[in-house]
């Protein structure tokens, strides 16, 4: 059986700008963050320029594109503003999330199916301008489905309710929402769509789902932010890859089994 292909860790700087911004002014600075990080060995960077800026900012998405040395992975709505920004930003990859103003997090997946008429001419503009295109959405046939539709080439499951489950001891729920994300990411990469993987993952949940020879990459964020403030970033950078490496060991007796 052939090797499964590495897996990608990108880690998001959104939460550095949340702590910044709680206070005012330029520290913590996220770019610093996200230099250390891929120092220490992250593949890439993500952040979410929101549209109410609760954390990152226009400057901080400037700065990461001249400062970093890793791809750049613009989370964002997809908004007229939004595509304006990134066109000129021109990061490597923009993932187009669901956005609510009331939200403390992204609460779920964007919903393709209902939105592929609006999404259809977003995916064509920034893959047109060499932008590759990721879509954050549920492990749901019918999502991955128009996904594959539309052309976007990257699709990134949404993992928050399996994640939730877990840490909450909700043994049933998180059978069930494994199922769906073990499911979604096999019938995306039949689809020939490129399977990432986010939201609320830890070292367990993240070991758990490198087990996956689909997923190709995974985002995460604020679990990471938070261990960094009690081992700093390279030692949490370092735990994540080898929990991500330990389960990536286990790829060849998941699939045989």
């Amino acid at each position: 059986m052939s090797k499964a292909p590495p897996l990608r860790l990108g880690v998001n700087v959104d939460h550095v700008a949340t702590l910044r911004n709680a206070r005012g002014g330029a520290r913590p600075d996220p770019v610093r963050l996200a230099l250390a990080a891929i120092a220490a060995g992250a593949d890439g960077i993500t952040a979410h320029l929101r549209e109410d800026r609760r954390h990152i900012r226009d400057g901080d998405m400037a700065r990461l594109k001249a400062e970093i040395s890793k791809p750049l992975n613009f989370e964002m709505a997809a908004t007229d503003d939004m595509l304006r920004i990134s066109l000129a930003t021109k990061p490597h990859a923009v993932c187009l999330v669901p956005e609510r103003r009331q939200e403390l997090t992204t609460e779920g997946g964007l919903d393709v199916v209902g939105q592929h008429n609006v999404l259809s001419p977003f995916i064509a503009r920034l893959s047109d301008a060499g932008i590759r295109v990721s879509l954050f959405i549920a492990a749901d046939p019918r999502q991955i489905e128009m996904a594959a539709k539309l052309k976007a080439p990257v699709i990134e499951i949404h993992t928050g309710g399996w994640c939730d489950a877990v840490v909450d001891g909700h043994a049933d729920k998180a059978a069930s929402e494994w199922k769906r994300i073990v499911e979604g990411a096999k019938l995306a990469q039949a689809a020939g769509l490129e399977v990432h993987a986010g939201h609320g993952l830890d070292y367990e949940t993240a070991e758990a789902i490198s087990v996956l020879p689909e997923i190709r990459e995974l985002n995460i964020g604020y679990y990471m932010i938070g261990e960094a403030l009690f081992v700093g970033i390279d030692e949490t950078v370092r735990a994540m890859r080898a929990a991500m490496e330990r389960g990536r060991a286990r790829v060849q007796g998941a699939t045989s089994a």
